[in-house]
């Protein structure tokens, strides 16, 4: 039954994820969530100041050039491919959010973090999940004990704040923020109103001591970060840990960063010892490298960010005259494979339609980018006719519905990392620039063209 009291027009506040309605319904339709919507109080509007009294400022204006950056100069964590993403390291004050789905290593990589920084500082890693001992477990299964580390199973934020007082440490990591809550304001641990005023406390108190603070998020079911879209703006970093559970490939995604690039990846190996970076993750996505050639298989350069990566993509086409036949699809975007699929059978006179297809890709990579579809077109092909592409040959290029083979961004860039990995020569689109040293290059215009060398 609706409570029987009405607030105001407007309301009725979701304490899941903060959404206001105009009446009380049971379910609330943004998180979907039952029985959470609670009528607030009305909140006379404040009176209009035309006028606003100057007051005294905290410290006079200085010419941008006279600012000192030693505020704002990153230290590496110890991590490489943490550092990476980061852009160097934490920068003192600096607040960090980390969000990933549950299992996928949050808590390990950060106390990997904890155990590199408390060789030279003071760590203090408050857990609102686990107990102390079960950390201490993880820790020594890991081998990120040290005596710099101190552990704090806590959950409200004052006693948080008398742990920093008390240890000064040198970095906070507190896992998760959705479990802390204060005192001083309402609602329960998790909801909206507590999971952002203990992050604005936490970031005021890194800005004024200047300690670099590490948070970790939930996400909701859809991947994206739980709680206010406004947390994501009171911190100055927010990475994105992804990982599929049937493989051991990590990798650290930067979604916001103030103090450096926001689109670079890290990629991390999740072992029984711990996680591991991988500055060279290559040999992941290759399944056949360095081996004799397979019909049915092609290789491409994705960019991730800014980071080249091989890909290698494989397809099988079987049977013929099915009357409905099979199409499935592992790693890319079935909308773009379809319109591929309907481009080879129109433009190059392959045929599909009435044969099973199935395409996927190697290592759990997860390719939606325009700049494989040559690769795939090609590897389709070479399975259809059972003809292998030779083994040193890298494919990039987008393809139209008109079958023509279009520019991509970055290739020389993938072309390096190409030549890096011993490919000698590559497909490239019209007008791609010089080939790095030790690289042959040939230019497709046309998808037919290509595909008729493949008999």
């Amino acid at each position: 039954m609706p409570p029987r009291s009405r607030a105001a027009r407007g309301s009725y506040r979701c304490a899941e994820c903060g959404h206001q309605t105009a009446q009380w319904v049971g379910r609330c339709p943004s998180c979907q969530a039952w029985g959470t919507l609670e009528a607030a109080a009305p909140v006379a509007a404040p009176p209009v100041r035309t006028k606003v009294a100057a007051g005294a400022p905290t410290a006079p204006a200085r010419r941008i050039a006279d600012v000192a950056l030693d505020s704002a100069m990153a230290r590496p964590t110890g991590v490489s491919e943490l550092d990476r993403v980061l852009g160097g390291g934490l920068v003192p004050g600096a607040v960090v959010l980390l969000a990933g789905e549950p299992g996928v290593g949050k808590s390990t990589l950060l106390l990997e973090v904890a155990a590199q920084v408390a060789g030279s500082g003071r760590v203090l890693y408050v857990t609102g999940e686990e107990s102390a001992g079960q950390v201490r477990l993880r820790a020594e299964r890991t081998g990120a004990l040290n005596d710099e580390l101190y552990l704090a199973a806590e959950s409200d934020l004052g006693a948080i704040v008398a742990h920093i007082d008390e240890l000064r440490p040198d970095l906070l990591i507190v896992d998760s923020i959705q479990t802390m809550s204060t005192a001083d304001a309402d609602g329960a641990p998790g909801g909206v109103t507590q999971t952002r005023a203990v992050t604005v406390a936490l970031t005021g108190l890194a800005k004024e001591r200047g300690l670099p603070t590490l948070l970790v998020g939930h996400v909701t079911k859809d991947g994206g970060i739980a709680g206010p879209r406004v947390l994501e703006h009171l911190v100055d970093v927010v990475l994105a840990f992804e990982g599929d559970k049937h493989s051991t490939l990590r990798m650290v995604r930067g979604v916001k960063n103030r103090f450096g690039p926001a689109d670079e990846v890290g990629c991390f190996e999740l072992r029984d010892s711990g996680i591991v970076g991988m500055p060279d993750p290559s040999g992941l996505f290759l399944a056949r490298f360095g081996g004799p050639p397979v019909p049915g298989t092609a290789v491409t350069v994705v960019m991730d960010g800014r980071r080249p990566l091989p890909a290698e993509l494989q397809a099988l086409v079987t049977g013929k005259d099915i009357p409905s036949p099979r199409r499935a699809v592992s790693g890319l975007d079935n909308a773009r494979v379809a319109m591929l699929l309907a481009v080879l059978e129109k433009r190059a006179g392959v045929r599909l339609h009435d044969a099973e297809v199935y395409a996927a890709t190697v290592g759990g990579m997860r390719v939606v980018e325009p700049a494989a579809d040559l690769a795939l077109a090609l590897a389709i092909t070479s399975a259809r006719r059972d003809i292998a592409l030779p083994a040193d040959v890298v494919v990039l290029g987008e393809i139209g519905l008109a079958g023509e083979v279009r520019r991509v961004a970055g290739v020389e860039r993938r072309l390096a990392e190409a030549a890096r990995l011993g490919f000698a020569h590559a497909l490239v689109p019209p007008d791609s620039g010089t080939p790095p040293a030790g690289m042959r290059t040939t230019e497709v215009r046309d998808i037919g063209v290509v595909l008729d060398r493949i008999r």
